[in-house]
């Protein structure tokens, strides 16, 4: 299982590990009280199995970094002091890559059978309690059709296929 933290928590940590004090109290000096931030933690089981990531290392921690930036953003919507820790079971990115370009693979959005999913169980903890947690099977689709928040970004079918799932299971956006 890879395992990959909050950018706030990865700074606490790193800070910690150069001053030699505790994580735990590093992160509540570095990002005020550590009891009303939210954060996300995202776990990738059976990394190697995965349906359909970048093949490239940097390609993929690059989708990594964007989908765990993706789920602070919604851990933020939370309410005060609850943490949301995420394990990707499964991913199969919108769309069909061609291998076909010497410098990087081409992604084809067709439509028809290439619709973005994601397998997850998620859970949100507040003061080391789980108030909630399930697992989803998500997918779109007709993600080519109709409203996308992040159209002009990459994993923008992703981002707002979870958006919209977010949306629906707990809370509306701001």
């Amino acid at each position: 299982m890879i395992k990959f933290l909050s950018h706030a928590a990865l700074a606490a940590a790193l800070l910690a590990a150069s001053s030699g004090a505790p994580a735990a109290s590093t992160a509540s000096a570095a990002t005020g009280s550590a009891a009303t931030v939210n954060s996300a933690t995202v776990n990738y089981v059976n990394a190697d199995r995965l349906t359909d990531v970048p093949r490239d290392r940097s390609e993929r921690a690059f989708m990594e970094s964007e989908l765990l930036d993706h789920f602070n953003k919604l851990a933020a919507r939370l309410p005060a002091g609850q943490a949301l820790t995420i394990d990707i079971v499964d991913i199969d990115l919108a769309g069909e890559v061609f291998p076909r370009v010497p410098v990087r693979d081409v992604r084809v959005f067709k439509g028809m059978g290439d619709r973005p999913r994601i397998h997850l169980r998620y859970r949100i903890e507040e003061q080391g309690k789980v108030v909630r947690s399930g697992e989803r099977a998500l997918t779109d689709s007709a993600y080519l059709n109709g409203y996308n928040a992040y159209r002009s970004e990459i994993f923008a079918y992703e981002k707002q296929l979870l958006d919209d799932w977010f949306r629906k299971d707990f809370a509306p956006s701001p």
